[in-house]
């Protein structure tokens, strides 16, 4: 679980807050992840000098939208919160919301002896509004009080009854984390793959037809050829932008967030591919593309990258040969705002890098090469005589399960069977 610890004071010698957060990540590790962030960063707001769009609120707020839950540690001035944590929330409510319904738990550390319990009120407040619509961690106060005082030199906690208050707040708040991305996420059998609904940049035209290509060129007349388009980066043709794509070492897929295949690119005949498409199938709603015993995990995958769970899902496939160690890898695709836009799904095959980069080091591989369905060596299983059986596959950046089952024939979509 990772969580982002938000030190809602500013002292240039000693934050009690960030103490405090530090405690927590140090002492309850085994709980989740806790990143600490310092907020002084950032200048106080101003709508007419707007800096979200800059690369640090950028960086800040895809940290935001990563994390599954949020701790604000706050201090208290003349019974409210500082100025340096209203500003903050003041950026992060102006032209971006990343903590709406972000489960958050609010904590603070105070000189004083009622430990940030009126700051702690009106930060609820805040939090709560619609233009935050953050989800507050309800029913559980923790307040610091006398800070001077509660920390040894070493940064830790003097008091056990208070580390043991604190414990039972993480774990409930824990819970509770889960709980509100479990709702939030929603459910993998509400993914329309039928591509029912539309979107802004839907073309109406029968998205099971054979020639929806043409069909979809006539309705609204695209740039082609030597037309040029501006990219955010550049300017290239259409003709530059279909041979960049095509000389591309792997073969790419784009399914867009309605759920409709529109795009790969062909640089290799449909039989010679490791994920087998046609032509005809541009245009299609991605149950079309699958048959139905797949379709359950074509829903899986949709779902773990539409919610967030994951920004790159992995699967090898096993069977194209064991001269091979194809990787079938799924691409969250967002808009600048972090708004989930669909499906880059590449396929490559990796021995021939692997063998490269190992005559070009030197090295080799001990025991081998290694067997696309486990990464075993052929030695270590003919040594082992085991059977061996393909394990639920497994994201390599998240190392989050999606407990999916492997068929043979893996769809270039989903590493589900077309057979």
């Amino acid at each position: 679980m990772k969580i982002i610890g938000i030190i809602g004071s500013l002292d240039e010698q000693k934050s009690y807050n960030e103490q405090l957060l530090n405690f927590i990540r140090t002492h309850f590790s085994s709980m989740f992840d806790l990143e600490i962030v310092d907020i002084s960063q950032f200048p106080l707001f101003d709508p007419h000098n707007d800096i979200t769009s800059t690369s640090e609120m950028k960086a800040h707020l895809s940290k935001l939208s990563g994390a599954d839950g949020v701790i604000i540690s706050t201090g208290e001035h003349s019974r409210s919160i500082p100025p340096v944590l209203k500003s903050y929330l003041e950026w992060v409510s102006y032209q971006v919301h990343p903590l709406e319904n972000k489960p958050l738990m609010v904590i603070g550390a105070s000189y004083l002896d009622q430990g940030t319990s009126s700051s702690q009120l009106h930060l609820r407040q805040v939090l709560e509004a619609p233009e935050v619509g953050a989800y507050v961690f309800p029913g559980n106060e923790f307040l610091l009080g006398e800070a001077r005082e509660a920390f040894d030199d070493e940064g830790n906690l003097k008091d056990e009854a208070t580390v043991k208050v604190l414990k039972g707040f993480l774990k409930k708040f824990q819970r509770f984390v889960r709980i509100i991305n479990e709702v939030e996420a929603g459910d993998p059998e509400d993914e329309d793959l039928e591509a029912t609904g539309t979107i802004a940049t839907t073309i109406d035209v029968d998205k099971n037809s054979d020639h929806w290509v043409e069909e979809a060129t006539e309705k609204v007349n695209p740039a082609q050829g030597d037309d040029y388009v501006l990219l955010d980066h550049g300017i290239l043709t259409v003709n530059q932008i279909s041979e960049l794509l095509n000389s591309m070492p792997f073969e790419v897929t784009f399914a867009d967030e309605n759920n409709q295949f529109l795009y790969y690119n062909y640089n290799t005949p449909t039989e010679a591919m490791f994920a087998k498409r046609k032509p005809s199938q541009v245009g299609n709603p991605l149950a079309t593309c699958h048959p139905p015993r797949a379709r359950e995990n074509v829903k899986k995958v949709v779902h773990l990258l539409r919610s967030g769970k994951t920004d790159c899902f992995r699967m090898p496939v096993p069977t194209h040969g064991p001269d091979k160690y194809v990787v079938h890898s799924y691409q969250r695709i967002t808009d600048k705002d972090g708004n989930y836009r669909g499906i880059n799904e590449y396929v490559m095959d990796l021995m021939p890098t692997i063998n490269w980069y190992l005559k070009q080091t030197g090295q080799e591989l001990i025991g081998g090469q290694p067997d696309a369905a486990t990464s075993a060596t052929a030695k270590e299983r003919q040594d082992s005589n085991m059977t061996v059986e393909t394990a639920n596959p497994t994201d390599a950046d998240t190392s989050a399960s999606a407990s999916i089952e492997s068929t043979s024939e893996t769809d270039a979509d989903t590493g589900a069977s077309q057979s």
